[in-house]
Parts: structure tokens; C-alpha cells; sequence
């Protein structure tokens, strides 16, 4: 019985370890302000740009979560976490930006907001 509960202990020590999927990162609170300054085209060209970045985290986090899903299964051990895969403060901070990029477009009035 001892035996179990370690085991369980053991396994829910390293889940919580492990890298998040990207859609389960809530956004970073960005404000707005730091935006309304900015052109109508300078925001969209910014955006399309934080975009694609976050597009590009999101994979790696993917990869980094589906490798401590593997690591846990082998060693109990969420192994990309470890070596600096997990990039959910880079995504929580994407998401923020293009939040308040888009707020910012919102309120000046620019097409495609």
C-alpha cells in the first residue's frame, strides 16, 4: 500500500512539471496604451508579426509537452521542461501583445480589427 501511494506521489510531482499546451496559457495583461500610438499600418504589420512568433512558440511548446509526456512514460521525469523547452511565459506574453495590439486597432478605428 506504501508502495502505491509513492507511486503516486511520485507521478503527480512530475505531471506538474510538465509543459502546458499553448491554448491552456492564458495572455499575459498588456495595456493597450502601450499601442495607441502606433500607425493603423505599423499595427497591423506588428501584429502579423506577433502572430507568426506565437505560431512558432506554440509548436515548440507542443513539441517541449509532448516530450515530457514521453520523458514522465520513460523515466517519471519531465525531461523538456528540464533542458529550457517549456516557453510558456514567451506565449503568455505573445498573447498579451497581440490582445492589446488588436484592443489598440479596435479603438483607433483600423480595417481588419
Amino acid at each position: 500500500m506504501k508502495s502505491i501511494f509513492l507511486a503516486v506521489c511520485v507521478a503527480a510531482v512530475a505531471l506538474s512539471g510538465c509543459a502546458r499546451r499553448p491554448d491552456a496559457i492564458t495572455a499575459t495583461t498588456i495595456p493597450m496604451q502601450a499601442y495607441t500610438g502606433d500607425s493603423c499600418s505599423s499595427l497591423r504589420q506588428q501584429l502579423a508579426n506577433e502572430k507568426s512568433n506565437l505560431s512558432a512558440l506554440s509548436k515548440q511548446q507542443n513539441d517541449a509537452a509532448n516530450g515530457d509526456a514521453f520523458g514522465v512514460f520513460l523515466v517519471g521525469v519531465p525531461l523538456s521542461s528540464l533542458s529550457g523547452g517549456d516557453k510558456e511565459g514567451e506565449i503568455s506574453n505573445a498573447k498579451g501583445k497581440i490582445n492589446a495590439m488588436e484592443a489598440a486597432m479596435h479603438k483607433k478605428g483600423c480595417k481588419g480589427a
